[in-house]
């Protein structure tokens, strides 16, 4: 912290790194709970024979997170990259309990059907792949 600041601004700053700790923390709790879930759904999967992935659902959840981020005045496109590398992780799980896991080195699957989107927003930003208004969505800044 530059010599110049004050200690409010010192105490303030430690005061919302806390709250940004305590809701990174409920973060991994709550992906910890989600995973226990879909553990559950790739046993079963793999027991009846289903495949690992369903590209519906993947695509009706990346739908649904992007209307909740828009909701949350949140940036869509980085909900969507957010839940992607999840169900990529998910579909990896599943693979794994399956017995189908793809051989080392081979290329990851390409996850829902917005994968081209997702793909504009790493090169282009988020206004690339934006269908819906804009409605000022917040970026998350950087961690501090």
């Amino acid at each position: 912290m530059p010599a110049g600041a004050g200690q409010d601004a010192i105490d303030e700053l430690g005061s919302i790194r806390q709250s940004i700790d305590n809701i990174d923390a409920a973060l991994i709790h709550l992906l910890a709970e989600r995973f226990k879930f879909t553990q559950q759904v790739g046993r079963l999967k793999a027991t009846h024979g289903l495949p690992p992935a369903d590209p519906e659902r993947e695509l009706l959840q990346i739908q649904r997170l992007r209307g909740l981020a828009e909701e949350a005045r949140l940036d869509p496109a980085f909900a969507e990259k957010f839940l992607n590398f999840i169900i990529a992780e998910v579909i990896h799980h599943h693979e794994k309990i399956a017995g189908t896991e793809p051989a080392p080195g081979s290329a990851p699957r390409a996850v829902g059907v917005r994968a081209d989107a997702t793909a504009a927003v790493t090169e282009t930003g988020p206004a690339a792949a934006s269908t819906g208004p804009a409605a000022a969505p917040v970026t998350p800044p950087a961690t501090s």
